[in-house]
This record gives C-alpha cells, structure tokens and sequence, in this order.
C-alpha cells in the first residue's frame, strides 16, 4: 500500500506529510497500519475548530501523559514540551487537519524545528485540508510528501479488495467488478461495510465465496 511507503519514508526521514482525501477513500486504514507497523510511538491527536497555541500545548500535554500540573507560563511550557519531545522517536498523527488555523499550524512548525526533537508530524484531514495547508508557506514548505485520497478506479478496486479480506480472496473478478457498480463505487468505506455483510451471509449460508445472490442480499443492508 502507498500510504505504507510513504508514511515509511516520512518516519524514516523525521519529516512531516499530509494525507487528505474526502471520506471513506481510506485514510483511516492506512494510518491504522501505521500505528501498528510504526515501531515508535504513535500519538493521535485531534482539535476543535481554530484551536490556539495554548490549546495544543495542553492537548499535546494531556497526549503525552506528563507528570504533575501543566505551567502557566507559554516559555516555560515550551521548554516542558520541547524537553520531552527530544526524550526518543515519536510520531503525530494530527487528525482533521482542516480545522487548525495559523497559529496552531505555526506552533506545530516551531516545535518540529527544534533540533532536539525528535517527532514526525503526519497531518491527515478530509478535502481542505490540502487548501488549508497551502495557506500557511512556512509549514507547507516543509511538507515532505503530499498524499491524496481518491475513489479506486476499477483496475485497482480489482487489486486492492482480494487483498483486502479473505472473503473476497476467491472471489470471481467479475463478482467484485459487480460489487463495485452496484455499491462500493470505489470507495474504500463502503467496501468495508460491503465486507461485514458478506462475512455476515457466508456464514449464515455455509456458502465458501461471494456470488450474486448473497452480493444482492448485502446490497439491501447498505443505504
């Protein structure tokens, strides 16, 4: 997978990425194998709308898991995290990445710049984010990849879904072409659902692959 490598290379080069794409293209999926194939420590962090520098300092604080109360002063929370930060490796994951404004977007450009530190930042929002982040020149600049979610197209749903589940390893390729038609429509969300349902009717039928029939009864259970 794509997102693999590339989040490889991020981690491997201490740098930062962004992965943005609209829903349900499978985002989630990759960086669910990032965490569990990163080696390092993988803090997920999300915000509200606009948060300012004081709102990530105590988000990133609470994310930690730092000891005894947070400072009250911004140089000395500074030194707190930055201090931490530079104790080993770690990996951010920074979910809903359109939502941040400038300064939180510059506050997470100062602490990567630090030298000490040793973090990769993985930025990871839906369509905007992308537009978002192109608006702040001295943290894209430092963008080390920029990976985008699309819809399969039908060539690689074939080579993707097979791999995907053990479900459709099987699977006649003109069932999963059907599959994909009627209701995935290449988007990777869907397939998920698509194979709990047919997990769901293999079961229940004794039936060892996916054929139309079963593909019709899952198509009723989706919207």
């Amino acid at each position: 997978m794509i997102t693999v490598l590339n989040t490889a290379d991020t981690v491997g080069a201490r740098v930062m990425m962004c992965i943005h794409g609209n829903a349900g293209f499978g985002k989630t999926l990759g960086l669910r194998e990032l965490e569990r194939t990163s080696g390092e420590e993988v803090c997920r962090v999300t915000f509200r709308v606009r948060p300012t520098a004081r709102a990530v300092r105590y988000e990133l604080f609470e994310t930690l898991c730092l000891p005894g109360e947070p400072p009250r002063h911004p140089s000395e929370f500074d030194r707190l995290l930055k201090t931490a930060l530079s104790e080993r490796p770690r990996t951010f994951l920074v979910d809903e990445a359109q939502w941040l404004n400038g300064e939180a977007f510059e506050y997470f450009r100062y602490l990567w710049d630090e030298p000490a530190t040793q973090i990769t930042i993985v930025f990871v929002g839906g369509a905007g984010a992308h537009t978002v982040l192109r608006r702040e020149p001295m943290l894209s600049s430092r963008i080390f990849i920029w990976q985008q979610f699309t819809r399969l197209t039908p060539e690689e749903v074939l080579d993707v879904v097979p791999l995907f589940h053990r479900v459709w390893e099987d699977a006649d390729p003109a069932d999963i072409t059907f599959a994909d038609e009627q209701a995935a429509h290449g988007n990777f969300r869907a397939w998920a659902q698509l194979t709990a349902h047919m997990r769901t009717a293999l079961e229940r039928t004794g039936r060892l692959r996916p054929d139309r029939d079963l593909l019709r009864w899952a198509f009723s259970r989706l919207a």
